[in-house]
């Protein structure tokens, strides 16, 4: 017999904001870029004195905003990017970070189709927030549906490094679920994006823009 708590109707299943007390933080890395690493210092809240405490690292790590642009003939705009710590030129979606205060997750996402892809959206449509890797740090990337696509200019924003060897693919949606589904494509951002809208697509046509 199960021990675990009993959901119900489902009204229990959810995520619940939490933080136990930290002890004492160190920093690890931290320089003028977003990312940084500290060590901290954990204690299980009411657990007795002689428990002690223990050592979680966390990345600390703004979030990001990741589009899933589809024009009218059904195609997704993909970029094809090289990942140095992946060591992989991998099958991505226009994406960045939240790295300006204030900035909401769906102008990240505007301003990232435009830079990236130089394109703009008449439809925007929220699919998911998740974090990334819970374990070790509180980035959460939010995914965006964009339609109604239209050309646009770049501003005076330059690719440069990785993003200077963009390579802008239009792929059919379709095709797109059955590469992730077969393992061929394995970005995580991708992969979650585009089964999101598959599966609300497929439940509910209305629930999504036409694409």
């Amino acid at each position: 017999m199960s021990r675990g708590v009993d959901a119900g109707d489902g009204s229990r299943l959810r995520d619940v904001a939490e933080t136990w007390p930290v002890v004492s933080s160190t920093d690890l890395h931290r320089d003028g870029w977003v990312i940084a690493l500290r060590s901290d210092l954990v204690r299980r809240p009411g657990a007795p004195a002689e428990e002690g405490t223990f050592r979680r690292l966390v990345v600390e790590h703004p979030g990001a905003a990741v589009v899933l642009a589809v024009d009218d003939e059904d195609r997704v705009l993909c970029l094809r990017h090289y990942r140095h710590a992946a060591g992989h030129r991998l099958v991505e979606l226009p994406a960045g970070l939240c790295d300006v205060p204030g900035e909401e997750p769906v102008e990240v996402a505007r301003r990232e189709l435009r830079e990236e892809a130089a394109f703009a959206a008449r439809s925007w449509t929220h699919l998911l927030s998740t974090f990334s890797s819970p374990g070790y740090s509180a980035e959460r990337i939010h995914y965006f549906l964009a339609t109604g696509l239209s050309p646009v200019d770049r501003d005076d924003f330059v690719l440069e490094h990785e993003e200077a060897e963009l390579e802008v693919l239009w792929v059919p949606f379709a095709d797109l679920v059955d590469a992730v589904l077969a393992g061929q494509i394995a970005d995580g951002p991708v992969v979650q994006a585009v089964l999101a809208a598959h599966v609300m697509r497929d439940r509910d046509p209305q629930a999504l823009p036409e694409m």
